[in-house]
């Protein structure tokens, strides 16, 4: 499974009578890092538990290399989902937890593991349960880099790390993914921190993909104008403005659509200032619930 694909084909997921998931279409490939963006009950961990095997679609399929990985004893231990979990009542140390997954991932890392404990500074021989919240996110996080798995999902794992460890945690995705070349899911709610981690992005919305693009073309998606009010209302007229700020005589319209180099040059002209929106402001405005979103 050195090169894996994993597909998605017009998938449906209900739970009782209530539809989470709808006709989801998605492939994924290894070497990249996929960012998977939604608001609150917006379907992603539903999504994600898909793909880790934790539920069968209602309709649909999902694959990984063209198989079923739902209880296939062979593909289910290829995928590796870590999710916030509560380790209050955990006694065992990092060590212990370290040795049973290498019971069951043959390709678990273990001296790769004690060296990211050693870089998120916490005692391998410290019971879970003495640990802060920030220390057992990051016990989480070792335990599925050091996985090896060809897809490795992480939901929310950074929830409770201070600055220094989500840093740390974000130099470690990038290194991971250069040394096991592998399918990197990251669900997460802090979209500015990670921005830069993202080969593509996933966004769901209200139980559907919205989107599946290359980070690059999804922020050519729009752009934002900024000068003197009445210059930037008369620049942005007919043009698609998902919100206009105002500060005094200034005005800074951020606009959903792609703009010419005609126009460019005549925001230029006109002095206007051009610049690209990022990630988390786009996906934001994108995501409101207004006409025609």
């Amino acid at each position: 499974m050195a090169n894996s694909v994993l597909e998605i084909k017009n998938a449906s997921l209900d739970i009782k009578k209530d539809r989470v998931l709808e006709d989801i279409t998605l492939k994924m490939e290894t070497g990249r890092v996929y960012g998977l963006l939604g608001r609150n009950g917006a379907g992603k961990t539903s999504l994600l538990s898909l793909i880790a095997s934790f539920r069968k679609p209602t309709r649909g399929v999902v694959t990984i290399d063209g198989q079923d990985p739902y209880e296939n004893a062979e593909l289910m231990p290829k995928v590796d989902f870590l999710y916030e979990a509560d380790y209050s009542e955990e006694y065992r140390t990092p060590e212990d937890f370290c040795r049973m997954t290498k019971r069951y991932k043959k390709d678990f890392d273990t001296d790769y593991a004690y060296e990211l404990l050693d870089g998120f500074k916490i005692d391998r021989r410290k019971a879970l349960n003495r640990m802060s919240k920030g220390q057992q996110a990051a016990v989480n996080a070792v335990l599925g880099l050091a996985s090896n798995a060809p897809v490795t999902i992480f939901d929310e794992v950074t929830n409770g790390m201070d600055a220094p460890s989500r840093e740390y945690f974000y130099q470690q995705v990038v290194e991971a993914n250069a040394r096991t070349p592998r399918i990197l899911i990251l669900s997460t709610h802090i979209v500015s921190e990670m921005e830069y981690l993202f080969d593509e992005i996933i966004i769901i919305h209200q139980g559907r993909v919205m989107m599946q693009e290359p980070l690059d073309t999804f922020l050519e998606r729009g752009f934002r104008v900024t000068g003197p009010k009445e210059k930037v209302s008369d620049f942005t007229r007919g043009m698609e403005v998902l919100a206009s700020e105002h500060l005094g005589p200034t005005q800074s319209d951020m606009v959903l659509g792609h703009l010419e180099e005609l126009q460019r040059q005549e925001a230029q002209s006109r002095y206007l200032n051009i610049a690209p929106l990022k990630l988390q402001e786009l996906f934001i405005r994108m995501t409101e619930d207004r006409e025609g979103v």
